[in-house]
């Protein structure tokens, strides 16, 4: 009897090691160490399966999960709870609520789980009517839940009403609509709900910490971590991440040197801290001193020294790793993608053996930066599950490489849209010359409902301003002010491109007067204190806002920061700043040699900005050469011609103005007069006025416009 008794004891002492060894190894991303220790267990009980069940939904293993979960011999209702958990942070909403419909019992936590579910997807409606079908349902736990729920979306009238008619409020309770407020930036709600709590805990101290962190108010937040009763590890943290976020670092680090315990976390948040200030070194330092490091920490330095462009060192630490996991790998392989070098990130790729949506799509987007678009595909088909990244970046892929109709194919394929889609479509129709069909495209996406940003106006008037489709463009124009987005950068410069090409100067001097271009300048300066890496697109529109206000130093210092802080390789757009900078100042022999220095070939817009420089300060004989630079890319542009002509005769010199003429017939070079009617039919469309005059919402007025427009050209 007593052998059998410590048989079984062996027994549960053994199982119960190795379930706890599978939930660490689950925990710490080495999913299939896991996998190991399960298949060698001698003896397992359902424990064992409830605890791989929740490692493999921990490691975005779902259809692991579920396999396992249905050929378990004895399921209990934590087993049913995993794999509703599991459903729960992978986003698959409607399979956790068939399981859910399927489970013989349910519990308390049961209900929970599936009512934060929804809460989490924002059906706030479905959530609702599961909670009036509880059979708990005054239950505290539950109603935290929905409150929580009402919280995080917004809904703060309806969390009160059912934070206010529940007869029994914990201090979770109140956390929970605390955190509702603090979380969504409404800290003048979040500081009166905080003032009438009758009691708080660590937790109540730490949320109105972060709250006004997150709104910018670091002084409150100062302010409330220095009277926290208690604080702990979390408390310092916040705080702690409060001053990196705003560029306090030197505070950052006596905060940390002054921790009475320092965990895992406090050291991570201290590398990051580092890390995303460009201290890179200092990261580095502090990561050799830690005690104890975690997955976290490796990945951290990591993304350091790939944000340094130090990859081979990089590359180095992600060897030395004990384990290695999705995240550091996908850091490392965005490092390679930001090079170009695909085949180094590709081999990263190929070792990994659970790939989560992240680690596809950085793969897939440096293919597609590459105008590598077969193997971009090749990969885009092999993935499980897309998201609608995946899809943008195959539209946004094909866009930049001129496949208009694979990238339209794969546009209309999509089940779901967002804005991003939309401005990726336009954008290459625009980019590609296909600008009517960019007004067409731009037309079905206000029918379809979806609003326009900053880009999609950009987009949409760079193609008015190739079409001279003024009408449109003014109308266009009202929409943008409509929508607040008139004092964007991008959306300035597209509207005075639009005006100029139109052939209205008086309207496009008139808009350029008003910009601001330092608020591009702040915008940048903000991003950098907050830890946010530009990328080329921000630093087009942040050489382009110097060019405009003359800060000559500054856009040269930037641009050398672009290349060396950043490891951006300039594109042709930035090179086309750095002409337009240096031309503007008269330095067109810099500008001349920065293009002669060019590692990659100039392009029309470089060329352009070149003689438009020239044209400025006088230069006869570079302007020469480089308008015969631009006529190799656009023999058929009569502006150039133009250009180059009216230079020559302010300088008296006739036989060369004869020679640009004769050779821009001889290319078949015609002015085209820009629209100033629109005839359908042989009858003069009155009707546009007419309806115009009686239109009261400008966004009406543009959408009948546009469709006047496209007909027009649809009919030839």
């Amino acid at each position: 009897m007593k052998s059998s008794l410590k048989s079984v004891g062996e027994h549960g002492s053994y199982v119960f090691r190795h379930n706890l060894k599978i939930t660490q190894l689950g925990k710490s991303g080495q999913i299939d160490e896991a996998i190991k220790v399960f298949q060698h267990m001698t003896h397992k009980n359902t424990v064992t399966h409830n605890s791989m069940i929740s490692a493999f939904a921990k490691n975005g293993r779902i259809s692991d999960a579920r396999q396992l979960f249905d050929g378990m011999p004895q399921r209990n209702i934590v087993s049913w709870n995993s794999m509703i958990a599991a459903y729960l942070h992978n986003d698959r909403v409607e399979e956790a609520r068939q399981l859910f419909d399927q489970m013989p019992t349910r519990d308390l936590y049961s209900w929970t789980l599936m009512i934060t579910c929804y809460t989490r997807n924002g059906e706030l409606a479905k959530a609702r009517n599961l909670f009036n079908l509880l059979p708990y349902k005054w239950n505290p736990v539950c109603c935290n839940a929905m409150v929580a729920g009402y919280a995080k979306n917004r809904q703060f009238d309806e969390a009160r009403r059912l934070f206010d008619a529940m007869p029994a409020r914990d201090l979770v309770s109140w956390n929970s609509m605390l955190t509702g407020y603090t979380r969504n930036g409404e800290m003048r709600l979040g500081l009166q709900f905080f003032e009438e709590m009758a009691e708080r805990d660590v937790v109540s101290w730490n949320l109105m910490v972060d709250g006004f962190v997150e709104v910018g108010d670091l002084n409150s937040s100062w302010e409330f971590f220095e009277k926290i009763p208690n604080p702990n590890t979390v408390s310092w943290v916040t705080m702690l991440c409060g001053f990196a976020r705003f560029g306090k670092i030197a505070e950052a680090r006596r905060l940390f040197d002054q921790m009475p315990i320092r965990n895992v976390v406090a050291w991570n948040a201290m590398i990051a801290a580092y890390v995303q200030n460009c201290h890179v070194d200092e990261a580095i330092s502090l990561f050799m001193e830690m005690p104890e490091k975690n997955s976290i920490s490796w990945t951290t330095v990591i993304n350091g020294y790939v944000r340094m462009g130090k990859l081979d060192e990089a590359r180095q630490l992600l060897n030395q790793m004990p384990y290695r996991n999705v995240a550091a790998q996908t850091a490392m392989i965005s490092g390679y993608v930001q090079n170009k070098r695909m085949d180094d990130a590709r081999q990263i790729f190929n070792q990994i053996s659970i790939r989560d949506v992240v680690c596809w799509n950085t793969m897939i987007a440096g293919y597609s930066q590459c105008g590598r678009m077969d193997e971009a595909l090749h990969l885009f088909k092999q993935m499980v599950k897309k998201d609608i990244v995946s899809w943008n970046t195959m539209v946004a892929g094909y866009a930049q490489v001129g496949q208009m109709d694979a990238a339209i194919k794969i546009f209309e394929e999509m089940k779901e849209k967002n804005i991003v889609s939309w401005n990726s479509l336009i954008s290459g129709l625009t980019q590609n010359g296909s600008y009517l069909d960019a007004l067409k495209s731009f037309m079905l996406m206000g029918h379809e409902g979806q609003k326009p940003d900053q880009s999609t106006f950009a987009c949409g008037l760079s193609a008015c301003a190739h079409l001279a489709a003024l009408q449109v463009g003014k109308q266009l124009h009202q929409l943008v002010m409509k929508s607040g987005y008139v004092t964007d950068l991008f959306v300035s410069n597209a509207l005075i491109t639009m005006y100029a090409k139109c052939g209205s100067i008086s309207s496009a001097e008139l808009l350029f007067k008003d910009i601001d271009h330092f608020d591009a300048l702040k915008l940048f300066h903000k991003m950098e204190v907050e830890g946010v890496a530009p990328d080329e697109v921000t630093f087009v529109g942040i050489l382009s806002a110097c060019s405009h206000v003359g800060l000559i130093d500054q856009g040269l210092k930037l641009f050398k920061c672009m290349v060396q802080a950043y490891n951006i390789k300039p594109l042709a757009e930035h090179y086309a700043c750095m002409v337009d900078l240096l031309g503007r100042a008269g330095r067109l022999e810099e500008a001349f040699q920065l293009v002669r220095g060019m590692k990659i070939n100039a392009n029309a817009g470089i060329w352009g900005a070149l003689l438009g420089a020239c044209r400025i300060h006088g230069n006869l004989e570079l302007a020469k050469f480089a308008a015969e630079k631009l006529l190799e890319f656009e023999p058929h542009k009569t502006s150039n011609y133009v250009l180059l002509s009216n230079m020559q005769a302010e300088a008296g010199r006739w036989d060369e103005v004869a020679r640009v003429r004769r050779l821009m017939k001889e290319k078949g070079a015609e002015k085209q007069p820009g629209w100033s009617w629109i005839e359908l039919q042989n009858r003069l469309c009155h009707i546009l006025r007419s309806l115009t005059a009686h239109m009261r919402n400008t966004g009406d007025m543009f959408w009948i416009i546009l469709k006047f427009y496209i007909k027009f050209h649809d009919h030839g």
